[in-house]
């Protein structure tokens, strides 16, 4: 249950229309603040999310635009930033595996030039992009800024080398951006293990199967279960920074 009250605060989730970025939303809009739901301008979930939000109560506007585009999302923060009125809480969780299965680490022939730029564009300069355009706001703010990583960050087998590359990659710029935020505002980011979203429905379930076996917990993840975590490294956690959250029901 929440019981911190966010009325007058303000958040935009990058990846924002399924998934952890919608679970993570909701929580804030349950709180009582104001969130700028972001995603791709093609992805028609978008709008139908902020509708059934807004219908629902909650305070919620559109921020379309692709992270991993430079100048896109730069201007795409701008523009929310312009619409909340302020930026509180910056969560960047859009990313891409740019594959429905995963790839072996053994196939170098699948590690194309184009893939590694697709990765890396979205899932470690997208939130450098983003952190960038919000660090004014985030400071006049005091507030904090969490990371999408990922256990495949770790060590931890992914959906492929690039994916666990990038958010490897993200980890350590969460350090680097918790150094030249600060004092004013807080970077910390969460690493998911396996979660059942969108992007993993088509897995084998012989690998979802393994992994909630390995598990110490017995169960994958779920978008809600990183949602909460999300929302107390933003919301609470005041003297917390620089740290990345492993949330994996024990696996790792």
């Amino acid at each position: 249950m929440i019981t911190i009250d966010l009325a007058g605060k303000a958040a935009l989730v990058t990846g924002g229309a399924s998934g952890i970025g919608l679970a993570t939303v909701e929580l804030f809009a349950r709180a009582g603040a104001t969130v700028a739901i972001n995603h791709l301008p093609e992805d028609p979930r978008g709008e139908q999310e902020v509708q059934r939000l807004q219908a629902a109560g909650h305070r919620v506007v559109s921020a379309p635009g692709n992270v991993g585009k430079s100048g896109e999302a730069e201007r795409m923060v701008t523009a929310a930033i312009d619409r909340l009125g302020r930026l509180d809480y910056l969560v960047n969780n859009a990313g891409t595996p740019a594959t429905t299965k995963p790839i072996e680490f053994g196939d170098l022939r699948a590690m194309t030039e184009e893939f590694w730029s697709t990765i890396l564009s979205t899932n470690l300069i997208g939130p450098f992009r983003c952190a960038h355009a919000a660090a004014g706001a985030l400071k006049a703010a005091k507030g904090a800024v969490c990371n999408t990583a990922s256990v495949a960050g770790l060590g931890i087998v992914g959906s492929s080398m690039a994916y666990g590359a990038s958010k490897a990659g993200l980890i350590n710029l969460t350090k680097s951006l918790a150094r030249v935020l600060a004092p004013e505002a807080r970077v910390n980011a969460v690493a998911p293990g396996f979660v059942d979203s969108p992007w993993t429905r088509a897995w084998p379930e012989e690998r979802k199967t393994d992994y909630a076996s390995k598990a110490m917990l017995r169960r994958i993840c779920q978008p809600e279960d990183i949602a909460e975590v999300i929302f107390f490294l933003c919301a609470g956690a005041a003297l917390v920074t620089g740290q990345t959250i492993v949330v994996d029901g024990g696996m790792a």
